[in-house]
């Protein structure tokens, strides 16, 4: 498990602030000096790089350098460093493509913006970037959030899906709609066979999914298996959180993820209430795997999660224009 995702582990128990205010108290309490980038060759010239927030993917070559996901604002120099560290190409990043509006991985928006990248994301992404409003899992986990400034905004959107053609590579964003929110996008880089996945997949356990910004279980479970479909057997997988991964790791998450919502959806068909499901431990089945202790979302989180996704209780939504 990487130091980022045990620090996100800590701040969970700490707090229901999640993504946006781990974005604010990391700004305040972490020590960037501490944070070192890792650097993992993955396929032919994409890189995972990680440090503190989402993995980020970089496509490294002649024509400059794209970069998915971009972390924390402290960390964009050493960010930037590590790249050049590769020592591959002297072209700037380019291109930054944000997989959705969470501030651990679009914190870096504002200085690789004022660097010169190009900023691109799903049009959700925007606009939740843009406006504020509220993320959280329709339960105990909640965090009002505060507009981000201009230069944090993507450039290009796109509704559907947009491709960077750089580096010999066709780079698509491909949107799946209310998974982990209501703006991810899942990357595919066919020609070195390797795809990242945003927060649509992570590593850490049970997900969280932010129900408040119009993402869903059954958004998450859709999005898994239709990626998987386009996939070959042997694509590396980039995930949002959390080590290299493989289709058979999907798979497995996807399994969860089907078999966990069966069970809330049979109780909420028995009319049992949320403190019923939690009194009855319904997920311990999964409990070892998916939550052990110390877990950044429990099962008792969890339930909530999936209760109110399938159940149509979203919390407080953003109202976009």
């Amino acid at each position: 498990m990487s130091k980022g995702i045990r620090i996100w582990m800590v701040f969970a128990l700490v707090s229901a602030s999640l993504v946006f205010g781990l974005a604010a108290v990391a700004q305040q309490e972490t020590d960037w000096s501490k944070v070192q980038i890792k650097v993992t060759k993955v396929s032919g010239n994409i890189y995972m790089l990680e440090g503190q927030g989402g993995n980020i993917a970089a496509s490294v070559g002649e024509d400059g350098i794209v970069i998915v996901d971009d972390q924390f604002a402290p960390l964009a120099e050493k960010i930037q460093t590590a790249l050049k560290e590769l020592k591959i190409t002297d072209k700037p990043v380019r291109f930054v493509i944000n997989t959705h509006y969470h501030g651990d991985h679009t914190g870096g928006n504002v200085p690789f913006n004022n660097a010169g990248s190009t900023l691109i994301a799903q049009d959700n992404v925007r606009k939740r970037l843009e406006t504020g409003g509220t993320a959280g899992n329709g339960g105990s986990i909640k965090m009002d959030v505060k507009p981000a400034e201009k230069a944090a905004l993507p450039i290009i959107t796109f509704e559907h899906d947009v491709t960077v053609h750089l580096n010999g590579e066709d780079i698509r964003a491909l949107h799946f709609p209310s998974g982990h929110t209501d703006g991810d996008s899942i990357i595919f880089f066919p020609k070195n066979n390797v795809v990242h996945m945003g927060d649509d997949f992570v590593r850490y356990g049970f997900p969280f999914i932010d129900v408040a910004s119009g993402g869903s279980v059954q958004g998450m479970i859709d999005a898994m298996e239709k990626a998987t479909a386009q996939l070959p057997a042997d694509v590396k997988v980039i995930p949002g959180h959390g080590a290299l991964s493989n289709l058979d790791d999907v798979r497995a998450f996807t399994k969860m993820l089907k078999e966990t919502s069966a069970v809330v959806q049979k109780a909420i068909n028995d009319h049992k209430t949320l403190d019923q499901m939690k009194q009855e431990k319904i997920l311990e089945p999964w409990r070892e795997k998916w939550a052990p202790e110390k877990a950044f979302i429990n099962a008792d989180v969890f339930i909530e999660t999936l209760y109110n996704s399938l159940s149509g209780h979203k919390g407080e939504f953003v109202k976009h224009n």
